[in-house]
């Protein structure tokens, strides 16, 4: 008789856990994995995929607008909201059963319910009051939006969950936050029509991103009509019927149909039953302390994804629970590299971004070459849309080695991946400008900027 239920218990049935329970049952393994909502976590079902579908949708309406240029006379347009939803949430069915059944073709089997710990080898199902054991237990359960400290109005205030499911389009919006998924939704719904305020109480958006990206960014989202509200936050939420009045700390005072809030995530661990099992939280970030391979303070419970709040990206967890896989399971150790993780921001315009800010350059490098370039897209050249796409190498100056490459226009994820490649090889500018340009194109910026915009040098400490 074996010693445990199951060799592996997943709590969560998002990218991460799925990931590694389909590698997992391939080496063999018993796995079970619980989902209490629904498979496919956040990024399937109120995340990155019906978020990009929305950007999608959203940009119609300037390629109808850029159409005219180009010779194409296009009777007026209408846009349906409840449509856009309807065939967003068949999409979204689709994916999830996909999952399920790839879980399922694995050998791994899955049980629709919350599963809390009750010490480090066993599980409650609150759905049935079951109890299983696992050898080794997986936390997977990623993260959730965060509205920050209560204020007068709290409840009036949607996060992105909702805004996936709202009724109707709102003719104006509040949105609170500076970051990815604000900024996004900012797009967006001004793609569709709403007029859109963004609040944020920093000096600029994008914390943490290069800062003439975050400049472009803010600039090209406020020629689109955008109004960008920095310095300040919303301190009360008022509702008047159907419409909502939000108070700044500035004095001053927002009209709108909706307001919602972006302004962080944070990591699913509260009600899991860790404290039982022993397993330690991180002091610093709230997620689930983990060792570089993804192990807790406990020895056979392990955490991967945004429930340990370090790369809160979905590949990353995909390859955090692959690498567990691996190393649990496939018994080789397998180590991930989160060192030049490539990430994009589908805000429009579009960010993409890999490696060093040249902030950060100039603090780890003495010798720092910065090759910047800003221009009209061709297509803008037709259409007359007042908009430019930017171009940014980091290099070291002593190695000529490209530290950090950040685009912001169309396509610039796209772009960003394949860039990606050449700063995680270590490629040199030397190796960029040997590479002959593909033209007529905006990528081709990246391998014919010849000449330093700026030379940092960092004066040794006397």
């Amino acid at each position: 008789m074996a010693e445990f239920d199951v060799d592996l218990f997943v709590i969560g049935g998002g990218s991460g856990g799925v990931r590694a329970a389909r590698i997992a049952a391939g080496f063999g393994a018993r796995v079970m994995i619980a989902e209490e909502y629904r498979m496919g976590g956040t990024c399937v079902i109120r995340g990155c995929v019906p978020k990009k579908l929305f950007v999608i949708g959203s940009h119609v309406r300037h390629e109808i607008e850029d159409a005219a240029g180009f010779g194409w006379t296009i009777p007026s347009a209408t846009f349906d909201w409840p449509t856009l939803i309807a065939n967003k949430d068949k999409e979204i069915a689709r994916l999830e059963a996909a999952y399920t059944a790839n879980v399922e073709k694995s050998g791994a089997q899955i049980v629709k319910s919350r599963a809390v710990l009750e010490d480090a080898h066993t599980l409650r199902l609150l759905e049935n009051d079951r109890k299983i054991t696992a050898k080794y237990v997986l936390v997977a359960t990623g993260g959730a939006p965060n509205h920050g400290a209560s204020i007068p109005g709290i409840e009036h205030v949607i996060s992105s969950n909702e805004a996936f499911h709202l009724k109707k389009l709102p003719k104006r919006i509040v949105i609170q936050g500076g970051g990815y998924i604000a900024l996004e939704f900012a797009g967006i719904f001004a793609g569709y029509g709403s007029d859109v305020t963004v609040i944020y109480r920093g000096d600029n958006i994008l914390r943490g991103f290069d800062d003439d990206v975050r400049a472009h960014v803010r600039a090209e989202m406020e020629k689109q009509g955008i109004t960008i509200l920095t310095g300040c936050t919303v301190t009360k939420v008022e509702r008047h019927g159907e419409e909502f009045t939000s108070h700044l700390s500035n004095g001053s005072s927002v009209a709108s149909d909706q307001v919602m809030f972006a302004i962080g995530r944070h990591p699913n661990v509260a009600n899991l039953g860790l404290e039982k099992a022993g397993v330690a939280i991180n002091p610093k970030n709230g997620g689930i302390a983990v060792d570089h391979f993804s192990k807790s303070s406990v020895d056979n419970i392990y955490a991967i994804g945004d429930v340990t709040h370090r790369f809160n990206l979905t590949p990353v967890a995909i390859r955090e629970g692959h690498a567990f896989a691996d190393t649990v399971f496939g018994k080789r150790e397998v180590r991930v590299d989160h060192a030049n993780i490539p990430t994009a921001v589908f805000s429009q315009p579009e960010v993409g971004t890999v490696g060093l800010t040249e902030t950060e350059a100039r603090a780890q490098f003495s010798h720092v070459d910065i090759y910047k370039a800003t221009f009209r897209p061709i297509k803008a050249t037709m259409s007359g849309r007042d908009t430019r796409v930017l171009m940014k190498l980091v290099v070291d100056g002593s190695s000529d080695r490209v530290l950090g490459c950040h685009i912001v226009g169309d396509a610039a994820a796209e772009i960003i991946q394949a860039v990606a490649i050449a700063v995680k090889m270590k490629a040199t500018k030397a190796d960029f400008d040997a590479t002959i340009a593909l033209h007529p194109t905006a990528a081709e910026e990246l391998v014919t900027m010849r000449t330093p915009t700026a030379r940092h040098v960092r004066q040794a400490a006397e």
